[in-house]
């Protein structure tokens, strides 16, 4: 049981649902214990075999259709897989990334013959997935991306770099944002599917070295004249990039809001089994008036933000949840978690300073999400302009 007390929402409160759960906490501790993702965090990667592992057990394309070797379920099975993650700490593993971000634009905007291609190897594991949207000179602003696909005959060359990459270490399918018309702006964006085992010109830089996240391989990426089929165009006609991005946005920031929500009960549980055994003058820190009106606010906050979190999810699977809530949801959650281990990192005295306590891991594993997706300043911004 939790450290909140909000009631299971009528969507999730499914005896299939249930036993997903147990299977995917099953594998989790099976796969990726302790002793394991700590090993990952000083690699700077998770092992490739975890993917192929995750693919045999059905943890790979949850909500794409079995039609092209997905599992058939939807967003509420993304969840329970963020919250199992969640619960055990497993911070930087790129599945949900793979799974709930780039399936989908895969299988949303791509023809018949690419989805039949592509996601059944996406589903199994023999394919991990990357976007590559960050360049060194434009993050938030897409238009101001360089990277451009030249049409020569019946390829695209690409050429540009990007930067900041998730899974960019072990992806072999990369979804490039690419210009294919420079001067059209906006309308001159694309997205050009890459399969870097069969180009020339594609290079790797170095795995970056993060604050947080240590277990993510977040890559430099170059695209040195790199020739793709013109198939590889992720919809019917050029200039449908930007519109592509705008569309799936929504769900890429419930993802990090998900993600947030799970990391806030992870630090509240956390903090909660440390201040009832830690003992200072003569009693347990849970006794200390102060400490009890502090867990007080977090568990407050806390609730309000799972309530909201439980709220857009249900509005994703009816096909109605809106950009600016969906940016509301990213912006107030992500801001809310690092609040929050902020404080139980403060409950921890010295030894939430020490790195080998779950705590300090997520106060620096916190951070970025207010950066990636969209920083707080963006959804402020987006929000404003519904006043």
């Amino acid at each position: 049981m939790g450290p909140l007390n909000v009631p299971t929402p009528a969507n999730m409160a499914d005896e299939e649902l249930n036993i997903f759960r147990q299977s995917v906490g099953r594998f989790l501790d099976e796969h990726a214990p302790p002793r394991k993702f700590e090993q990952w965090r000083k690699d700077g990667v998770v092992e490739r075999d975890l993917w192929r592992a995750a693919g045999a057990a059905g943890l790979l394309g949850l909500s794409t259709s079995v039609d092209y070797g997905g599992v058939g379920g939807d967003f509420r099975h993304e969840t329970i897989l963020m919250e199992e993650l969640g619960r055990r700490g497993i911070e930087g593993w790129g599945i949900s990334l793979h799974n709930a971000i780039i399936l989908p634009y895969i299988e949303t905007f791509g023809s018949e013959e690419q989805k039949k291609k592509w996601l059944p190897k996406l589903a199994s594991g023999e394919l991990v997935s990357a976007i590559a949207m960050t360049e060194p000179g434009a993050g938030s602003d897409l238009q101001g991306v360089r990277t451009t696909a030249k049409r020569v005959g019946n390829q695209y060359a690409i050429t540009g770099a990007k930067t900041f990459i998730s899974n960019g270490q072990t992806a072999n399918l990369i979804v490039v944002v690419a210009k294919t018309d420079p001067t059209k702006g906006a309308k001159g964006i694309s997205l050009i599917v890459v399969e870097t085992d069969e180009v020339e010109g594609f290079r790797r830089g170095r795995n970056l070295d993060k604050v947080g996240l240590e277990a993510a391989d977040t890559s430099e990426l170059f695209f040195d004249d790199v020739h793709v089929p013109t198939v590889n165009l992720l919809g019917a006609e050029e200039g449908r990039g930007f519109y592509q991005l705008m569309e799936k946005l929504p769900q890429e920031r419930l993802v990090i809001a998900v993600q947030c929500m799970a990391m806030i009960e992870h630090a509240l549980s956390v903090t909660l089994d440390y201040v009832k055994e830690r003992k200072a003058f003569g009693r347990t820190l849970l006794e200390n008036q102060t400490v009890q009106f502090e867990l007080a606010e977090c568990k407050t906050e806390a609730t309000v933000a799972r309530v909201f979190v439980d709220h857009c999810v249900a509005q994703l699977l009816a096909n109605k949840l809106d950009g600016p809530t969906a940016s509301m949801a990213k912006y107030w959650v992500s801001e809310l978690l690092g609040k929050i281990v902020d404080a139980c990192l403060q409950l921890h005295g010295g030894y939430g300073y020490m790195d080998e306590f779950p705590i300090a891991r997520m106060f620096k594993d916190a951070r970025v999400a207010r950066i990636y997706g969209g920083t707080t300043e963006i959804m402020k911004l987006l929000i404003a302009r519904t006043l």
